[in-house]
């Protein structure tokens, strides 16, 4: 998402509060916060409410400085009673020499949805820069400008554009109901010779132009240098005062971290793929999109901290053919992609059973081989990253004079406790761990077997049992490979793909049924001319997925060999 700029300062509370940390600076007015006249040489004509105010909003061109929509503005209040009013034109116009002229439309506004924060600071409550920052740097408004100005979201916030603020104060001077920007105002005093400083100078001239001022330079006017505390000139309104301004940088997007993968057919698998870069909270949620064999999985919702990352993954099915595919991964999150590929190499592990043993095989040359081991993991542990809300409840002042008719009254707070928290990560941790054992057994046909010792020639069954311990099932494959070699082969060239018997976390391998059995049993004959000693089938047991990679085992098991079936043959002649 983009890193949002908001080049503001605000003028801080003119009351010290009790109920805020932030420094105040400027003293209270009475005469503007209950509305009674007495500002300067104002009359009861001449009066602000605390809370009458509102922003307006431009869309400007970063580039050249031109305004690129009608200018809104954005009040929480129903300003349905103002008499006069400038039209919609922003400061940039008037700086570009737009006179200053009065409008004979109706003044139009827009109450947005999200109720927008206190600018204006005054003696009844103050204004907090953070807050008016998040407001206008969240998403939500944004893209709620976006909508009203007629722009794409992702075009205004490419760092092409920026966003002009300016705070609009609804006063009544003289009696009449206007609605005016400190540049306004300012252009309006000196039109009527200082009239309007004369009457309303901690509103038009202090309050409302201090409301907002640039940190550092920008779109043309200067950082705001001078007093915090005291009513500016006519002049340094109109130059320096009076404005925000949202601005959009190149943003880091979210990086894709990917690897790729060699699969079997038709195996249920999982791709997973690391997301970094930026934050993702609710605010600002990640979607991971995987294109796999022209099917679209998504993945919402994919939270991190900044500077952290997270695995997102998506479980499917291998197709039934070999073959490479490539799958191709995009990131989107605050606006922006990344995407990338991975490689998933589709193999068939099978045909390549052992040829069908005869009774004058020889093999005088052979040496008992070392069992092989391939790489084998056990066990894997991720985690994923839960956002939980901090609530930070704090008391929003807003002080109001109550009159009682009779000259007197009181102050009453009509404020309200405004949530300025956060977000917090939980880090769940996740794990899954496989278990198996193999036994390699004398064929029950074998006539001559005691226990594990049996005659070369013979068959062997197998049998693997696996089991799996996790505490997320949904993001977990039981076992579904299981290969075995032997040691005639040297544990090479031929092998046998075991038949899964029993499915689930509690899978079951056996061999499939031999074709050169006369019994058709799920049997494999050892060699005729295997030396005595003991005979060893390994086998490797794989494709438990798991968001952390594949689980896998290396599985031995043994026979005794002691001497071979033609020694349980005895040829004689036929008695006459």
């Amino acid at each position: 998402m983009k890193r949002r700029i908001f080049s503001i300062f605000l003028m801080l509370a003119v009351m010290l509060t009790l109920m805020s940390p932030l420094t105040a600076y400027a003293d209270g007015d009475g005469n503007i916060d209950h509305g009674g006249g007495g500002m300067g040489e104002g009359t009861g004509e001449c009066y602000w409410n605390p809370g009458d105010e509102g922003v307006r909003v431009t869309v400007i061109r970063a580039r050249d400085h031109a305004v690129v929509s009608t200018p809104l503005d954005f009040t929480n209040r129903h300003p349905s009673n103002i008499q006069s009013h400038f039209g919609k034109v922003c400061k940039i116009s008037y700086t570009n020499g737009r006179n200053l002229s009065p409008s004979i439309q109706t003044y139009t506004y827009i109450n947005p949805a999200q109720t927008i924060p206190k600018i204006i600071s005054s003696g009844s409550g103050q204004s907090s820069i953070e807050v008016i920052k998040k407001y206008f740097c969240s998403e939500y408004v944004l893209m709620r400008i976006a909508e009203l100005t007629g722009f794409n979201y992702n075009t205004l916030i490419d760092g092409d554009y920026k966003i002009l603020l300016e705070p609009i104060a609804y006063m009544t001077f003289n009696g009449v109901r206007i609605a005016v920007t400190a540049t306004e105002a300012a252009l309006y005093d000196q039109q009527l010779g200082g009239g309007l400083r004369s009457k309303m100078v901690s509103l038009s001239h202090k309050n409302l132009p201090l409301a907002m001022f640039l940190e550092t330079p920008d779109l043309g006017y200067p950082a705001w240098s001078g007093s915090t505390t005291k009513a500016a000139s006519d002049g340094d309104i109109i130059s320096s005062l009076g404005l925000g301004i949202v601005r959009f940088s190149e943003a880091e997007p979210p990086k894709v971290s990917t690897h790729n993968y060699t699969y079997h057919v038709n195996t249920e698998v999982i791709t997973s793929i690391t997301v970094s870069g930026g934050q993702s909270d609710p605010d600002r949620p990640v979607t991971v999109q995987f294109s796999i064999g022209g099917r679209t999985y998504t993945v919402g919702n994919v939270y991190y901290p900044d500077g952290d990352s997270q695995l997102a993954w998506v479980r499917w099915t291998t197709p039934a053919t070999p073959q490479a595919m490539t799958i191709h991964v995009s990131v989107t999150g605050g606006g922006r992609t990344s995407e990338g590929t991975i490689t998933a190499n589709i193999v068939d592990l099978s045909g390549k059973d052992p040829p069908n043993p005869v009774a004058d095989d020889r093999n005088d040359s052979y040496s008992r081989p070392n069992v092989p081991s391939n790489p084998q993991i056990a066990s894997a542990s991720w985690s994923v990253w839960r956002p939980k809300w901090h609530a930070n409840w704090i008391w929003q002042s807003d002080w109001n004079w109550c009159s009682d008719g009779k000259g007197g009254g009181h102050w009453r707070d009509d404020g309200h406790w405004v949530d300025r928290g956060w977000w917090d990560f939980d880090y769940n941790s996740y794990s899954a761990s496989l278990s198996a054992s193999m036994s390699i057994t004398p064929d029950a046909k074998v006539p001559t077997a005691s226990g594990k010792t049996m005659k070369s020639g013979y068959g062997i069954n197998e049998m693997v049992s696996t089991g799996i311990s996790t505490n997320q099932s949904s993001a977990v494959t039981g076992a579904q490979t299981a290969v075995t070699y032997f040691p005639e082969f040297q544990y090479q060239t031929y092998w046998r793909l075991l038949d899964r018997t029993g499915s689930g976390y509690n899978a079951r391998f056996e061999f499939a049924k031999n074709r050169y059995s006369t019994y058709n049993r799920r049997t494999h004959f050892t060699p005729i001319w295997m030396p005595d000693g003991s005979y060893t089938p390994y086998t490797y047991l794989e494709d438990c997925w798991t968001p952390a990679g594949m689980l896998s085992m290396n599985l031995t098991d043994s026979v005794t060999i002691s001497g071979n079936l033609w020694s349980d043959w005895h040829i004689a002649p036929v008695r006459p």
